[in-house]
């Protein structure tokens, strides 16, 4: 059943459409520079931080197909919908997995990382930008009266607390140095990767009255 603000032209709805559009162009490029730099620096933190961003951008995508579809009215293809979350999922896992893994070597072998400037200053920018952009989704679904819009909405509000976390990370470890800190931050994201992981596989970003 179509949500009540839901029609095809109105302003909400483009407004909708916008902010999905946004939130993937920009995880987009902060996942390139992120893991770019994460890479140049050895930061296993930076690293993760710009692969979940990619597989957000994935994630984004099934909401805005799905968003698209109750806006004009049209069917949902649930089958192919369930396949494709559920593969976003497993790559939740699986970036879970490795950042957990790189972060046990790093402390088992004493690796040192190096700072990052790039990497401070974009995790800087998504602190103010990804809690806007969560409230402003909020907003949009609760005018719209959208449970989808609202639950992308606590999905970037999540990505809004891995930015602060990985933040505080690499700033603590560029005042202080202690290596350790990466790897404590690589395991926040780890844990932020299974959560995430566990609603796209149970399917909570699309679900619906009908559920």
């Amino acid at each position: 059943m179509q949500a009540p603000g839901l029609r095809a032209g109105s302003p909400d709805a483009r407004r909708a459409i916008r902010l999905e559009r946004f939130t993937i162009v920009y995880n987009i490029g902060e996942g390139f520079v992120a893991i770019l730099a994460g890479l140049a620096a050895g930061l296993v933190s930076l690293f993760g931080f710009g692969i979940d961003s990619v597989i957000e951008v994935a994630s984004a995508g099934v909401v805005l197909v799905r968003l698209t579809a109750e806006i004009r009215g049209g069917d949902v293809d649930e089958v192919k919908e369930r396949r494709a979350l559920r593969f976003i999922a497993l790559t939740f896992f699986a970036l879970a997995a490795y950042v957990v893994f790189e972060g046990i070597r790093d402390l088992a072998t004493g690796a040192t990382p190096d700072t990052s400037t790039v990497g401070v200053v974009l995790l800087g920018l998504s602190v103010v930008v990804m809690p806007v952009l969560a409230r402003l989704k909020r907003r949009t679904g609760e005018r719209l009266g959208s449970r989808l819009m609202v639950a992308d909405a606590a999905e970037t509000r999540l990505c809004a607390w891995l930015s602060a976390s990985t933040f505080v990370g690499l700033v603590a470890f560029a005042l202080v140095g202690w290596t350790w800190l990466d790897s404590v931050a690589g395991f926040v994201i780890a844990f932020f990767a299974v959560r995430e992981g566990r609603e796209a596989w149970e399917g909570e970003l699309v679900s619906d009255d009908r559920d």
